[in-house]
């Protein structure tokens, strides 16, 4: 009897250790789930305000988010909360996003190397970049 308790004990705080153990873990992959930074010459969007939530990212302009070359699986229905664009070329001033395929029904523009939260009521389906001003 006293020998199984023994064993019980060990194996009680071998559990607990195991445990706490793997609280880190969580933490980590909790990390993990942040979106990376959006890398120099691209537009990413974000579903989360400042730069959280899930991204989608380009380096061209996209007439359809959601049947182009790279798709944007969140943005049929999920509303963008935030942008950073990070294009570097002197032959654009901004990126246009519209609300429409086909650059269509305009919601705004941001400036190159600006970024920032925006309103969050609508959804978002293609961007430009565009050579004319952003406005302020």
């Amino acid at each position: 009897m006293r020998k199984t308790r023994s064993t019980l004990a060990v194996l009680a705080a071998s559990a607990a250790a195991a445990a706490t153990l793997v609280l880190p873990g969580s933490a980590t992959a909790a990390a993990a789930a942040a979106p990376p930074p959006c890398p120099e010459k691209y537009v990413c969007f974000y579903t989360g305000a400042d730069y959280t939530g899930e991204m989608c990212m380009w380096s061209q302009a996209d007439p359809d988010w959601q049947n182009g070359s790279i798709k944007c699986s969140w943005s049929d229905d999920t509303k963008v909360k935030s942008i950073k664009n990070r294009g570097t070329g002197s032959t654009f001033s901004g990126v246009a996003y519209y609300h429409e395929k086909d650059y269509g029904n305009r919601k705004g523009c941001t400036k190159q190397g600006k970024g920032g939260n925006l309103a969050g009521t609508y959804t978002l389906r293609s961007h430009q970049w565009i050579k004319g001003s952003c406005g302020s």
